[in-house]
């Protein structure tokens, strides 16, 4: 794909969504790193329905804190691999206590730092709460990405840096919140909805699908 198509791309993605946000709910960037943290192997509705309950009870580090591990677990239970996540979900909340003064750093290498924190959950932190241009690659971005030929590579890092290196600057911020919801609602994995797509013509995908007339 050359670099005038994938410009008609992103001007499409953006005349149709001009203000794109994750569609994980939350009023801080502490909020916001609980909620991405949780969403792994998740869906953001699944994440959503737990926090609605979590978030009024404990949404600073200190007051998950207070409530502990169990009393996270509690709140999550309905979400995939929630032992796991609670206990992290606690041990990042007491190094923010402890090296951060209870706030999100709004540094790459601290996020990662942090349980539960991989290069992704940092890359959304440090787009949505922050502002930075960074494209968190999820499987519906890789996918994406790799079926229109907009980005090609063989896992979500090598799709990350083409992203970086082929969408111009006035893009970046708000590009991986397109490919996702793009994804999720459009380009399906087993069954594209190639006749309702607003870049079908500009897409490279070879076997496009289109409903039975």
């Amino acid at each position: 794909m050359n670099n005038e198509k994938r410009l008609q791309i992103l001007t499409r993605l953006r005349d149709n969504d001009p203000h794109p946000t994750t569609e994980l709910e939350f009023s801080t960037p502490y909020e916001l790193l609980v909620a991405v943290a949780l969403s792994a192997q998740a869906t953001d509705v699944s994440v959503n329905k737990a926090t609605r309950l979590l978030f009024p009870v404990a949404n600073t580090p200190q007051a998950m804190l207070d409530i502990g591990a169990e009393g996270v677990k509690d709140y999550i239970k309905t979400i995939g691999l929630f032992n796991t996540k609670a206990e992290n979900v606690i041990k990042a909340a007491q190094m923010l206590v402890d090296l951060h003064g209870g706030e999100v750093p709004e540094d790459r290498a601290a996020l990662e730092a942090l349980p539960g924190v991989g290069r992704k959950t940092a890359n959304v932190v440090l787009n949505t709460a922050f502002g930075w241009p960074t494209i968190a690659v999820d499987t519906h971005i890789y996918r994406v990405s790799n079926r229109t030929k907009f980005a090609i590579g063989k896992n979500v890092d090598q799709v990350e840096q083409k992203l970086l290196k082929v969408v111009p600057s006035e893009f970046k911020v708000d590009v991986h919140h397109w490919l996702i919801l793009h994804g999720r609602y459009t380009c399906l994995a087993r069954k594209p909805r190639c006749g309702s797509c607003i870049i079908e013509d500009l897409c490279e995908f070879k076997e496009k699908v289109y409903p039975e007339e």
